[in-house]
């Protein structure tokens, strides 16, 4: 399947814009599981880094990543990147619910790690992450890709940094993605333990989202619902979900999630986000301008005392995240992400999950 076809291939090229030279920032990549790797990767190598090693247990995965990343060496274990001096990042897109303990291992190692998200499936995971974070002082970051690696998401941020729209007090998320044929999907995809439950994966983007762009340090669930309404081949897939948080500085968000992109659609997921403030309010195409049948995505649409306003930003904002993020591991700083904030996202997604009532559709 395409980049375009399935958000599990999804990997956005950017402007190279390289923070540090080359061979002074080795990373590595252990276990392709999820497509996102190859974002992930791109986005730091697109920032200077220099991507040393690559292992995973199938040859074939290892073979197509090369053909991607050609400098990559083969490692022949884990243990083989683990032990190198030089490399001072692992990124990971693992099974979702192998990716903490691979972390735990990353970490004990002296290195940073990045993973795909979800980061965890359990909150024991998440205590276990933190108390290496607090024995080792390495990161746990989190490759929050439909806010980090979208244009529009960040210009939305830069926007109200700037104060365009007031103060943000309420997010709706939609988050909608195309399963295509569930052949091509790796079997730990629709084992509910393997990949944490639908709000637990493509939800943690949309809580992610809110903290970011309300300005929100911990949240409430308030209600949350998973269901399967057109898999029954697949029993412990939840093709459907959505809820709702409460902030603590009073900020709410109302987001939903979901496997139905229809054919016809041109690309993986109409990602929308609309942000209201006190002062205006701003939506996001993020991938598509439906009906326009342009080819075009990263369309902002603002509103706010100045009037009306339509900003295609694609190819004209960057994604600073990656470069900010090989700096903080280079300084011990924290201006890509701080690790709390990686951290409640990945907490309020599990305890979205957990909250979640199941809907048993009788159509």
């Amino acid at each position: 399947m395409s980049n375009i076809s399935s958000g599990m291939n999804y990997a956005p090229k950017g402007k190279p814009a390289p923070v540090v030279k080359a061979g002074e920032f080795f990373i590595a990549a252990v276990s392709l599981e999820h497509g996102h790797i190859y974002g992930m990767c791109g986005g730091l190598k697109e920032a200077g880094a220099t991507v040393k090693w690559v292992y995973d247990p199938d040859p074939k995965k290892v073979a197509e990543f090369q053909k991607k990343f050609p400098e990559a060496m083969a490692a022949r274990c884990e243990e083989e990147v683990l032990s190198d001096p030089e490399v001072k990042m692992v990124c990971s897109a693992a099974v979702t619910n192998e990716r903490c303990p691979l972390g735990l291992r990353v970490m004990a190692a002296g290195k940073d790690y990045f993973t795909d998200k979800a980061p965890l499936t359990t909150l024991e995971q998440l205590a276990a992450a933190k108390e290496s974070v607090r024995s080792t002082g390495r990161k746990y970051m989190v490759y929050y890709s439909e806010r980090l690696h979208v244009e529009s998401a960040v210009f939305a941020g830069q926007l109200i940094e700037q104060g365009a729209i007031g103060q943000p007090i309420h997010i709706d998320g939609f988050g909608p993605h195309r399963i295509g044929n569930p052949k091509y999907r790796p079997k730990w995809f629709f084992k509910k333990e393997k990949y944490g439950g639908i709000l637990c994966d493509i939800g943690s983007h949309q809580i992610e989202q809110f903290l970011y762009y309300c300005g929100v340090k911990d949240a409430e669930v308030k209600y949350s619902q998973v269901g399967n309404y057109a898999h029954p081949d697949y029993p412990e897939l939840e093709d459907f979900g959505d809820a709702v948080l409460v902030g603590d500085n009073g900020a709410t968000q109302h987001f939903r999630v979901d496997w139905f992109t229809p054919d016809g659609l041109s690309t993986w997921g109409d990602g929308r986000t609309f942000i209201l403030g006190t002062e205006g309010y701003i939506e996001l195409r993020k991938y598509v301008n439906v009906g326009m049948n342009d080819g075009s995505c990263d369309h902002v649409f603002m509103v706010n005392k100045e009037g009306e306003h339509h900003f295609h930003v694609a190819g004209k904002v960057g994604f600073p995240y990656f470069g900010q993020l090989i700096l903080d591991c280079i300084d011990r700083t924290e201006n890509a992400m701080t690790q709390e904030h990686a951290f409640k996202a990945a907490e309020l997604c599990v305890k979205a999950q957990m909250k979640a009532e199941v809907v048993k559709p009788s159509l």
